[in-house]
């Protein structure tokens, strides 16, 4: 398997160093020649495999360059039971005869994003072996609450390696900052920047794109890649669940073999949906993926008018994490659906940058074919959150609740709910508690989120996660912060000084 860049301009690249680099050199991102095609006969082994299994038999024709056996032993390490308080990577749970859900945050910090960052270090290691790399790789993200503390956990301590995360100051929870705050290890740091997720997420991209930055690494041993989902070695490794959520439906009898379902994805940067329609090409029968966006709802505006525009308001949610206005991967989805045409790819997003907005025209047909999007406002999504819980005893998190919300709305507006839906559930209803008690309890008066976690436990009676309460006892040890342009700076500074903060 060979990757080149939606913008045409780089070389085809083996998967070892299309991981390693993160973005292409002419900043676009790097995508498959072609998708690898599974046999009617290998997806209905599907539901008998174990998650680390179904992950090796996923990955080896993505991962060419790579050894079998070492892609085999990096899914044990990834997705051993120990690393996953539910047992397992991700489990699905029935809300109701129709609706699933796929349970994303039983990993170490509580988030879908564990689920390709516990895997991630391996392939960077793997990929440095590969291609013989002498200098160490400083692996940079963007977050906007959940891969932040998720990079930083992966990565901490892996040899050869250093993490740097930026999060936007006044853009995460409290739960989620602790998280990243308090990270211990010696080979991390982490940084507020004053600005939104967008700034953090463009910053990494300047620097990802700056020659003279990555001269200046290179110049110190170090060579720069990418822990964000830009990152193809970040994205592929997320197609995996969806083949297994589908397994799953299929082992418990909801589906038929063959059947289709559809997939309902809480997005801000398009990529957990992006590799959903990565594993449809794959051959996983899906009919619909919903598309659901909070009140920044750029996305939903893009799918019905063909339009992308940036020339809007920016609001901080109670979905934090999806507070995104440009959504990276979308610049994948637009090549493949614009028939693989670099020039238009690049033709777009150079008017994202200087105009703030681009439309597809005659492509949107093409856009929309198996996608429908909607969005939910906190309003919405805090109802949905009080209802869910009222009704269904389940407590879920903002995101889950968005996409809940959206499908509710795809049922009513396109009469089109029949088949079994599969919602991906992305984080732990403990990283937001604040507002899942404002929405359960709205009468309840709680200024802490301590507070409001225990408060919620008691309500659903259940145990709060470790790794929530972990968080009461550990220090903070990075609690610095900076202007977006100045991140490229204190990188430098912290990889000559060789200290944290």
């Amino acid at each position: 398997m060979l990757y080149h860049s939606t913008r045409g301009g780089e070389n085809s690249v083996q998967a070892s160093q299309a991981i390693l680099q993160g973005l292409a050199g002419d900043g676009g991102l790097f995508v498959p020649e072609d998708f690898p095609a599974f046999s009617p006969e290998a997806l209905q082994r599907i539901p008998e495999l174990p998650y680390h299994v179904l992950a090796e038999e996923i990955l080896t024709p993505w991962l060419t360059d790579m050894r079998r056996e070492d892609i085999a032993r990096m899914a044990v390490q990834a997705y051993a039971p120990g690393r996953f308080e539910a047992g397992m990577p991700a489990p699905v749970s029935a809300l109701d005869g129709k609706t699933f859900l796929v349970e994303l945050y039983h990993g170490p910090t509580l988030a879908f994003k564990d689920i390709a960052l516990q895997l991630l270090p391996r392939l960077m290691v793997n990929a440095i072996r590969t291609q013989r790399v002498d200098e160490g790789v400083l692996v940079v993200a963007a977050t906007s609450g959940d891969t932040g503390k998720a990079a930083l956990e992966g990565f901490c301590d892996v040899e050869g390696t250093r993490v740097g995360v930026i999060y936007p100051q006044d853009g995460v929870s409290p739960a989620q900052r602790r998280q990243m705050v308090t990270q211990q290890g010696g080979n991390v740091w982490v940084r507020a920047i004053r600005g939104n997720f967008d700034d953090a997420q463009s910053a990494v991209k300047a620097i990802m794109g700056d020659p003279a930055m990555h001269m200046a690494l290179r110049e110190r041993g170090w060579r720069l890649s990418s822990a964000n989902s830009i990152n193809i070695g970040r994205l592929i490794p997320q197609i995996v669940y969806y083949f297994y959520a589908y397994g799953q439906l299929c082992r418990q009898g909801i589906l038929a073999f063959g059947e289709p379902v559809d997939f309902v994805v809480p997005t801000g940067n398009f990529g957990n949906i992006l590799a959903g329609t990565y594993a449809k090409a794959m051959g996983l029968p899906v009919h619909t993926f919903l598309c659901a966006s909070n009140r920044n709802n750029v996305l939903t505006d893009f799918f019905r008018t063909g339009s992308y525009s940036t020339r809007r308001p920016f609001y901080q949610t109670a979905s934090p994490s999806m507070d995104i206005l440009i959504s990276s991967n979308l610049e994948r989805y637009l090549y493949e659906k614009a028939g693989r045409d670099p020039k238009r790819v690049a033709g777009w997003m150079q008017a994202l940058r200087e105009e703030r907005v681009y439309d597809v025209g005659g492509c949107l047909d093409a856009m929309t074919q198996g996608m429908w999007a909607g969005c939910a406002d906190d309003a919405a999504t805090l109802a949905c959150i009080a209802r869910t819980f009222r009704e269904k005893g389940r407590l879920v998190d903002p995101h889950t609740a968005v996409a809940l919300s959206v499908l509710e709305q795809y049922r009513q507006e396109a009469r089109d709910g029949g088949r079994p839906a599969v919602v991906i559930s992305t984080a732990s209803p403990y990283k937001f508690s604040l507002d899942v008690l404002k929405a359960v309890d709205p009468g309840r008066r709680c200024e802490d989120d301590r507070e409001a976690s225990r408060i919620l436990a008691g309500m659903a009676q259940e145990s709060l996660p470790d790794a929530i309460t972990a968080l009461d006892t550990l220090p903070e040890l990075h609690t610095c912060a900076c202007e977006p342009g100045e991140v490229g700076g204190e990188l430098l500074r912290w990889i000559g000084g060789g200290h944290a903060d």
